[in-house]
């Protein structure tokens, strides 16, 4: 039996609308914590394939899939790839740095015979005399004096330490097209032979990195959806282009807040979850949103408050990292994520509206019109038939103040639209009644009720993509 053919736990009008996303880790590295998680709220789960093996995410996506079919509802699995490793090597204790202080990097360098400091990635070979580079989180900031023979040299700006293994930011380098490396490759295609529903794409930094990813997806038969992780200076200067090419964005507010500033994050966070919803992208914030919930079972006032405001601006996904990871109360963050979520999105006094993106298209058009319709009615939900999700994203980015119904014959694409703000998605086959039918199922479950209004999205050759032209009103 399909997920979606088992009774809807949660009736429509306490459907959460916004979507949340968990990471997996040691805190959750089993399949009753997964159970757990999906059971409290989550919508989608995160492998970080910056750690771990192939056994082990072999074993979370049977877990996964096994939870999401014992609580019947489609989760989107999301692979975050590691992406260029731009991390400080191997050394004892700790450096201590001090302001106008020259210090020298080398690839793999061994510091106890050339004090040179090692790094895991050859700088080398990309930045160049003037760029800045960050260390540890950007608590140590130099620039770049000279490149010779392999070894970065480059002058401290303020005092402070190095610990091995830290990571290094280089907003003003140009990593031209190389940020999809030779253990991406890897991990891309194991994935591309296993349950994955989109594929997170790290470091990115023009258009054409999102391309490469997608002609390797396409070559290797995977139907997963890509994930653009904006969180470097270059990202934000394409930002329009990079959101154009990709099917999701997420703004990854740790490494962009070191590589523009800080105080630029929120400015930047409304101005990506604004593109992605004119160009019916959707949007996932992520990074530090509960971090707090790490360590104590409360978040603070202002993690609340960071959550909520990414609700009222209109994102997706709202995501959980180390909380759901290595935290010590994952299911207590996920809770608190859905009450603040659900609060905000039936309090909410604000609506975030955005121009139209200026591609028109007939389903834009369509999706306009049904909207309208359903809200003038007012009808309780919009039903879209959809083959490749484009309608429901097309029908979700205009923000319908009523949930949608997708029903589409895809497994896949009803997990790629787990995540999407305000669709709840069911498997059903191909027939020319899929919506009618489903919708009677809803009402003899009591998702739906006796004089319920329903606006429904169908074309009259279904199945067939592109091709949404008939709407329909019931009342049931």
């Amino acid at each position: 039996m399909d997920v979606t053919n088992q009774t809807p736990r949660v009736p429509l009008s306490k459907f959460k609308r916004t979507k949340i996303i968990a990471t997996v880790g040691p805190a959750t590295n089993s399949y009753d914590a997964i159970a757990e998680l999906i059971a409290a709220g989550v919508n989608g789960l995160r492998l970080n394939f910056s750690h771990g093996n192939y056994e082990e995410r072999d074993e979370q996506i049977a877990w996964i899939r096994k939870a999401s079919k014992a609580y019947g509802k489609p989760v989107a699995i999301i692979q975050d790839l590691q992406g260029p490793k731009i991390r400080l090597g191997d050394f004892e204790g700790i450096i201590n740095v001090q302001k106008g202080q020259s210090l020298q990097f080398g690839y793999q360098a061994d510091i106890e015979r050339s004090g040179v400091i090692p790094t895991q990635y050859d700088l080398s070979k990309k930045v160049k005399r003037g760029e800045r580079l960050f260390l540890y989180d950007g608590k140590i900031r130099t620039i770049v004096t000279s490149v010779k023979d392999g070894v970065v040299h480059a002058e401290a700006k303020n005092a402070g330490i190095l610990i091995q293994r830290k990571g290094i930011n280089l907003p003003d380098t140009d990593f031209a097209g190389d940020i999809i490396t030779a253990k991406d490759k890897k991990d891309i295609a194991f994935g591309s032979e296993r349950d994955i529903d989109y594929v997170a794409l790290s470091f990115v930094q023009t258009a054409a990195d999102i391309e490469q990813l997608r002609k390797r997806l396409k070559s290797l038969g995977s139907t997963a959806r890509i994930i653009a992780k904006i969180e470097t200076k270059a990202s934000i200067d394409n930002l329009e282009e990079i959101i154009e090419a990709t099917d999701s964005v997420m703004v990854a507010r740790g490494d962009l807040a070191i590589e523009t500033a800080a105080e630029a994050v929120p400015i930047v966070q409304r101005r990506i979850i604004g593109l992605g919803l004119a160009q019916a992208k959707p949007t996932i914030v992520a990074t530090q949103m509960l971090a707090s919930m790490t360590e104590t079972p409360e978040p603070t006032r202002a993690e609340v408050s960071d959550v909520a405001t990414a609700v009222i601006l209109g994102a997706d996904c709202v995501m959980l990292s180390d909380e759901t990871a290595n935290g010590q109360y994952p299911i207590e963050a996920v809770s608190v994520m859905k009450r603040v979520t659900t609060y905000t999105e039936q309090n909410n006094p604000l609506t975030v509206q955005f121009p139209d993106h200026p591609h028109k298209s007939l389903q834009s058009a369509v999706s306009k019109a049904i909207i309208g319709l359903a809200e003038s009615l007012p009808a309780t939900a919009i039903v879209a038939e959809t083959q490749t999700g484009n309608t429901a994203l097309q029908i979700v980015s205009r923000r319908p103040v009523m949930p949608l119904i997708a029903v589409t014959p895809d497994k896949r694409v009803a997990q790629q639209l787990a995540i999407v703000f305000g669709t709840k998605a069911y498997v059903r086959p191909v027939d020319p009644l899929a919506a009618t039918k489903l919708t009677n199922w809803l009402l003899q479950n009591k998702v739906l009720a006796k004089g319920n209004i329903i606006v429904t999205a169908s074309g009259k050759h279904p199945g067939v993509v592109g091709t949404t032209d008939t709407i329909k009103v019931r009342v049931l």
